[in-house]
Protein backbone atom coordinates (compact mmCIF):
# COMPACT_ATOMS: atom_id res chain seq x y z
CA UNK A 1 0.00 0.00 0.00
CA UNK A 2 2.91 2.35 0.65
CA UNK A 3 3.62 2.37 -3.09
CA UNK A 4 0.23 3.97 -3.78
CA UNK A 5 0.69 6.46 -0.92
CA UNK A 6 4.07 7.59 -2.27
CA UNK A 7 2.60 7.81 -5.78
CA UNK A 8 -0.27 10.05 -4.60
CA UNK A 9 2.19 12.16 -2.58
CA UNK A 10 4.38 12.55 -5.68
CA UNK A 11 1.37 13.70 -7.72
CA UNK A 12 0.42 16.18 -4.97
CA UNK A 13 3.97 17.57 -4.83
CA UNK A 14 3.99 17.86 -8.62
CA UNK A 15 0.65 19.70 -8.58
CA UNK A 16 1.90 22.18 -5.96
CA UNK A 17 5.17 22.63 -7.85
CA UNK A 18 3.29 23.22 -11.10
CA UNK A 19 1.01 25.77 -9.41
CA UNK A 20 3.96 27.86 -8.20
CA UNK A 21 6.42 27.25 -11.05
CA UNK A 22 7.41 30.10 -13.30
CA UNK A 23 8.10 27.75 -16.17
CA UNK A 24 5.31 25.44 -17.25
CA UNK A 25 6.83 22.03 -17.91
CA UNK A 26 4.24 19.67 -16.42
CA UNK A 27 5.78 16.50 -17.85
CA UNK A 28 9.16 17.28 -16.36
CA UNK A 29 7.73 18.48 -13.04
CA UNK A 30 5.60 15.37 -12.47
CA UNK A 31 8.42 13.08 -13.60
CA UNK A 32 10.84 14.77 -11.19
CA UNK A 33 8.47 14.26 -8.26
CA UNK A 34 7.72 10.64 -9.21
CA UNK A 35 11.44 9.94 -9.27
CA UNK A 36 12.09 11.77 -6.02
CA UNK A 37 9.12 10.55 -3.97
CA UNK A 38 8.03 7.23 -5.49
CA UNK A 39 11.46 5.91 -6.47
CA UNK A 40 13.48 7.75 -3.81
CA UNK A 41 11.40 7.60 -0.66
CA UNK A 42 9.73 4.39 -1.82
CA UNK A 43 13.11 2.68 -2.17
CA UNK A 44 14.32 3.92 1.22
CA UNK A 45 11.04 2.81 2.83
CA UNK A 46 11.32 -0.66 1.23
CA UNK A 47 14.91 -0.88 2.47
CA UNK A 48 13.83 -0.10 6.02
CA UNK A 49 11.15 -2.79 5.94
CA UNK A 50 13.35 -5.54 4.49
CA UNK A 51 16.36 -4.64 6.64
CA UNK A 52 14.73 -3.99 10.00
CA UNK A 53 11.47 -5.97 9.91
CA UNK A 54 12.45 -8.97 7.76
CA UNK A 55 10.12 -11.46 9.47
CA UNK A 56 7.05 -9.25 9.07
CA UNK A 57 7.86 -8.37 5.45
CA UNK A 58 8.64 -11.98 4.49
CA UNK A 59 5.34 -13.16 6.02
CA UNK A 60 3.41 -10.49 4.10
CA UNK A 61 4.92 -11.81 0.86
CA UNK A 62 4.20 -15.41 1.80
CA UNK A 63 7.89 -16.27 2.11
CA UNK A 64 10.27 -17.44 4.80
CA UNK A 65 12.89 -15.03 6.10
CA UNK A 66 16.21 -15.44 4.30
CA UNK A 67 19.67 -13.86 4.44
CA UNK A 68 19.03 -12.81 0.84
CA UNK A 69 16.36 -10.44 2.10
CA UNK A 70 19.08 -8.04 3.25
CA UNK A 71 20.44 -8.00 -0.30
CA UNK A 72 16.97 -7.06 -1.57
CA UNK A 73 16.94 -4.34 1.10
CA UNK A 74 20.23 -2.91 -0.12
CA UNK A 75 19.02 -3.03 -3.74
CA UNK A 76 15.97 -1.03 -2.69
CA UNK A 77 18.23 1.43 -0.87
CA UNK A 78 20.41 1.86 -3.97
CA UNK A 79 17.43 2.78 -6.13
CA UNK A 80 16.05 4.93 -3.34
CA UNK A 81 19.28 6.94 -3.24
CA UNK A 82 19.23 7.30 -7.04
CA UNK A 83 15.62 8.50 -6.89
CA UNK A 84 16.45 11.08 -4.23
CA UNK A 85 19.40 12.32 -6.30
CA UNK A 86 17.06 12.82 -9.26
CA UNK A 87 15.89 16.02 -7.56
CA UNK A 88 19.37 17.46 -8.16
CA UNK A 89 20.54 15.70 -11.33
CA UNK A 90 18.58 15.44 -14.56
CA UNK A 91 19.00 14.32 -18.14
CA UNK A 92 20.70 10.99 -18.60
CA UNK A 93 20.95 10.50 -14.82
CA UNK A 94 17.15 10.24 -14.80
CA UNK A 95 17.27 7.78 -17.67
CA UNK A 96 19.88 5.55 -16.04
CA UNK A 97 17.98 5.61 -12.74
CA UNK A 98 14.67 4.79 -14.42
CA UNK A 99 16.13 1.95 -16.49
CA UNK A 100 17.75 0.33 -13.45
CA UNK A 101 14.57 0.81 -11.39
CA UNK A 102 12.44 -0.77 -14.11
CA UNK A 103 14.79 -3.74 -14.59
CA UNK A 104 14.88 -4.40 -10.84
CA UNK A 105 11.12 -4.15 -10.25
CA UNK A 106 10.04 -5.92 -13.44
CA UNK A 107 12.41 -8.71 -12.43
CA UNK A 108 10.73 -8.75 -9.00
CA UNK A 109 7.37 -8.99 -10.80
CA UNK A 110 8.57 -12.09 -12.66
CA UNK A 111 9.53 -13.66 -9.34
CA UNK A 112 6.15 -12.83 -7.79
CA UNK A 113 4.24 -14.18 -10.80
CA UNK A 114 6.31 -17.36 -10.69
CA UNK A 115 5.35 -17.74 -7.01
CA UNK A 116 1.68 -17.35 -7.94
CA UNK A 117 1.86 -19.93 -10.72
CA UNK A 118 4.18 -22.50 -9.12
CA UNK A 119 3.25 -22.21 -5.43
CA UNK A 120 -0.20 -20.57 -5.59
CA UNK A 121 1.23 -17.81 -3.36
CA UNK A 122 -1.61 -15.29 -3.17
CA UNK A 123 -0.24 -13.36 -0.15
CA UNK A 124 -1.16 -9.69 -0.33
CA UNK A 125 2.41 -8.50 -0.95
CA UNK A 126 3.05 -11.20 -3.50
CA UNK A 127 -0.12 -11.03 -5.61
CA UNK A 128 -1.70 -7.73 -4.59
CA UNK A 129 -1.09 -4.04 -5.38
CA UNK A 130 2.66 -4.32 -4.83
CA UNK A 131 2.85 -6.69 -7.80
CA UNK A 132 0.53 -4.96 -10.24
CA UNK A 133 1.10 -1.34 -9.34
CA UNK A 134 4.49 -1.28 -7.63
CA UNK A 135 6.37 -3.85 -9.69
CA UNK A 136 4.77 -3.39 -13.12
CA UNK A 137 2.77 -0.19 -13.67
CA UNK A 138 4.90 2.27 -11.68
CA UNK A 139 8.32 1.35 -13.12
CA UNK A 140 6.92 1.34 -16.68
CA UNK A 141 5.23 4.70 -16.04
CA UNK A 142 8.41 6.23 -14.60
CA UNK A 143 10.50 4.87 -17.47
CA UNK A 144 8.00 6.10 -20.07
CA UNK A 145 7.86 9.58 -18.54
CA UNK A 146 11.64 9.83 -18.33
CA UNK A 147 11.97 8.78 -21.97
CA UNK A 148 9.32 11.34 -22.95
CA UNK A 149 11.30 14.02 -21.10
CA UNK A 150 14.48 12.96 -22.93
CA UNK A 151 12.97 13.23 -26.39
CA UNK A 152 10.23 15.79 -25.88
CA UNK A 153 10.24 19.57 -25.61
CA UNK A 154 11.22 19.38 -21.91
CA UNK A 155 14.54 17.81 -22.87
CA UNK A 156 17.55 18.97 -20.86
CA UNK A 157 21.17 18.01 -21.34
Amino acid sequence: MFTVVFFVLALACGAVNLAVARERKPLEIFTRWLLFVSVGFGGVFAFLGHAFMPEKIARSIGWETSPFQFEVAVSNLAFGVLGLLCLFFRGRFWLASAVGYAVFLLGCAVGHIREIVVNQNMAVNNAGPILWFGDIILPLLVLGLVIACQVGPARER
